[in-house]
């Protein structure tokens, strides 16, 4: 369903992704994580058709996403950028019902279905007590999660998030995980960038991780996380235990040892440990 071969993107003429190549396939729930700088925001934005890749292709759906106008690319994925802004104050309404945008009618109007879709992508995320709201007057989870629920109300087979979770507490960002996990299960496709390993670990099933614009781990969740792949990549020491309901890997990271030399990671290339799909 989503095919980068040999991606490379960046800003004015800095390269950020370097050689990317990844599959996904439909109905996958996949966690892009790796350390701050690694490249997962560009990566969500090459996908999302923001940012023009400077060298490789992607393709959606067996078609280059380059061939797709805007409105093609908002019929086939949803985003949540990490960075979310309106050009003006709005409605959380009016935000939510953007969404819609892929299927308003010959004359540019929303129908019944549209506005029914809003309202349900709202009920979804706990949002429908905000719908009068101006955007002026959210919480940055509030925000977040009304941005969330524009990207359900577009209905899409493909989910792009880029920390969707961020400025959540606890409780809302379960809510929010389990959420996408339910749409996982009806065959949503979904790639998450997410901080939180161990949030990813409980949610996702197959784990990528970026470092400095590289894939240097892709595969199953219990095969990739493990202590020694995350000490080298986070270059500090982590402590692996299961979770006591699940049994899922989580990771506990030791104090003191940032940084040590025993933990750098070799990039792929130069004789790197790590192990990709």
């Amino acid at each position: 369903m989503i095919r980068l071969e040999g991606v490379c993107a960046g800003y004015g003429g800095r390269e950020v992704l370097h050689d990317v190549s990844l599959n996904i396939e439909q109905g996958e729930m996949v966690g892009l994580l790796g350390p701050n700088g690694g490249g997962k925001s560009t990566l969500l934005l090459a996908l999302s058709g923001v940012l023009p890749v400077t060298r490789g292709e992607i393709i959606i759906d067996g078609e280059p996403l380059a061939n797709m106008n805007p409105k093609a690319q908002a019929g086939r994925m949803a985003s949540v950028p990490q960075r979310l802004e309106t050009a003006f104050d709005m409605t959380v309404f009016s935000v939510v019902l953007m969404g819609r945008y892929p299927y308003i009618n010959f004359w540019g109007g929303y129908g019944p279905r549209d506005i029914d879709m809003a309202r349900g992508a709202m009920a979804e995320t706990a949002t429908s007590q905000l719908q009068d709201r101006l955007t002026s007057e959210l919480s940055g989870g509030e925000y977040r999660r009304v941005f969330i629920a524009r990207a359900l109300a577009q209905r899409t087979k493909i989910l792009l998030l880029d920390e969707a979770a961020s400025g959540l507490d606890v409780a809302r960002k379960v809510e929010i995980y389990d959420l996408l996990q339910r749409n996982h299960e009806t065959g949503s496709t979904i790639l998450s960038a997410i901080h939180d390993l161990n949030l990813a670990s409980l949610y996702c099933p197959r784990l990528v991780f970026l470092k400095k614009g590289r894939v240097v781990l892709d595969g199953p969740t219990q095969a990739v996380f493990t202590e020694k792949n995350l000490a080298e990549l986070y270059e500090t020491e982590i402590k692996i235990v299961s979770h006591p309901v699940t049994g899922q890997p989580q990771a506990h990271f030791v104090p003191g040892l940032s940084g040590d030399s025993a933990y750098r990671l070799d990039m792929p290339g130069s004789g790197g440990s790590l192990h990709s799909r």
